[in-house]
């Protein structure tokens, strides 16, 4: 009795024992292939720029694809949006004699496209980079037109619009927060954006006409560098995560 007692057990151990033991050991997590951000932006004029606007802010996004896993050489690419002039007026609606009034508002706005390299840390706790770009930026006035109930513009119009060539170059830090199959990322960064001499609308510019027609367009032609300055969040992307 006792010897099959002893039997049984030998057996329950060896079945709960094998499942274990054909367990695979955990599959190695593949090498990140990209990595993305978005990121709030703050920008400050500089030289002749600094001149007619005070500042703006806005909102940007990054692709960095390494040339190799673990590289210290990324190709990036940003894309950016940035309001550095915003005014908002009650107009009167036509033939209603001004029983139905309408909120008129005006926004300056850049926009902007660069790619070019970028060499960084791969890896530690805090991974700094550099990188230098070219591309396009596009300075465009556009005003809309809304109800003083409503939260959707019914008509809208571009005033007035410039586009350049540009270049940049910056450099930040990237902190991760999150390793493992996504890994994630704090970014702090510094960018120079150099437009050239470009043709722009700011606050005020556009001054109505009281015999009414097109109004009158201040145009300024000045160049218009700028910095930003990024503080963000960036994600790792592997195959199959």
């Amino acid at each position: 009795m006792r010897l099959r007692t002893a039997g049984m057990a030998i057996l329950v151990a060896g079945a709960l024992a094998a499942p274990a033991g054909a367990q695979q050991p955990d599959e190695p997590l593949r090498p990140v292939l990209a990595y993305g951000g978005v990121h709030f932006l703050g920008a400050a004029p500089v030289g002749e720029f600094a001149d007619y606007i005070g500042g703006g802010f806005g909102l940007g996004f990054d692709v960095e694809w390494p040339v190799q896993p673990a590289s210290w050489l990324s190709l990036r690419g940003d894309l950016g949006w940035l309001l550095y002039g915003h005014e908002t007026k009650e107009v009167c609606f036509e033939s209603t004699g001004c029983r139905v009034t309408l909120d008129l508002t005006t926004t300056n706005n850049i926009f902007f496209l660069n790619l070019g390299p970028q060499l960084g840390a791969p890896t530690g706790s805090v991974r700094p980079y550099v990188n230098a770009s070219a591309g396009f930026a596009y300075f465009a006035t556009t005003s809309s037109v809304k109800g003083d109930d409503s939260s959707e513009n019914f008509a809208s119009d571009t005033n007035f619009d410039d586009i350049t060539m540009a270049w940049g170059a910056g450099g930040g830090f990237l902190i991760p927060v999150a390793r493992g199959r996504t890994p994630v990322m704090i970014d702090l960064g510094v960018q120079y954006h150099g437009n050239g001499r470009v043709e722009y609308l700011t606050e005020g510019d556009i001054i109505e006409n009281p015999g009414g027609g097109p109004p009158t367009l201040n145009v300024t032609r000045s160049a218009a560098d700028f910095v930003t300055f990024r503080l963000g969040v960036t994600i790792g992307f592997r195959p199959g995560s």
